[in-house]
């Protein structure tokens, strides 16, 4: 099993400042923050805990870093290391990539699988999406195939090479504009 970096969303980000998750995506608009330091997954981006850890410090006016908010996070995610690289992150997998892995045609059949608790636990509740390491999700393949009467769950082979190689460029690969931001030019 791949060690589980600690990882953060908008809304632990923001909690780790004492702001909301919508002043976080105004620091990206600004340029204070950027993707270039988030693993995007499922379309929303997650930074490493310890970039978000120190980010307060780096901007023109800085943050103060909310030590108890920090704490929840660790504890949310152990066990966990910090790694200091989005290279040290091992594939994740959000509702969309999971779709996708499994050849399925639809989120929405997804969805109702996990909220019923028939999918793999996540290995992370981030910002109300849950994500999986590969991994979790490959070994529960079998079991969710032994269960299931209906949905083969079987594994895509080409989707999962490039989930594992750092190439998978599906839905979800990619952080898609909404609102105005969609329709500027």
């Amino acid at each position: 099993m791949a060690t589980k970096p600690f990882l953060v969303g908008r809304k632990e980000f923001a909690a780790l400042y004492g702001v909301k998750p919508t002043v976080v995506t105004q620091w990206v608009v600004r340029g204070v923050l950027d993707y270039e330091r988030a693993v995007i997954v499922s379309g929303s981006p997650y930074w490493l805990l310890s970039f978000a850890r120190g980010f307060g410090q780096t901007t023109p006016r800085p943050k103060a870093l909310d030590e108890r908010a920090l704490q929840q996070v660790v504890a949310s995610q152990e066990p966990g290391v910090w790694a200091r690289s989005k290279d040290e992150v091992p594939p994740l997998v959000g509702l969309q990539e999971a779709v996708q892995l499994f050849g399925m045609s639809s989120q929405q059949n997804l969805s109702a699988v996990v909220r019923q608790g028939r999918f793999a636990p996540a290995d992370y509740k981030l910002s109300g999406s849950p994500l999986w390491l590969l991994d979790t999700i490959i070994e529960a393949a079998p079991d969710l195939r032994a269960k299931s009467r209906s949905v083969m769950w079987a594994i895509v082979p080409q989707v999962e090479a490039a989930l594992r190689q750092g190439r998978y460029t599906g839905p979800g690969s990619a952080i898609v504009p909404r609102g105005p931001a969609a329709y500027a030019v």
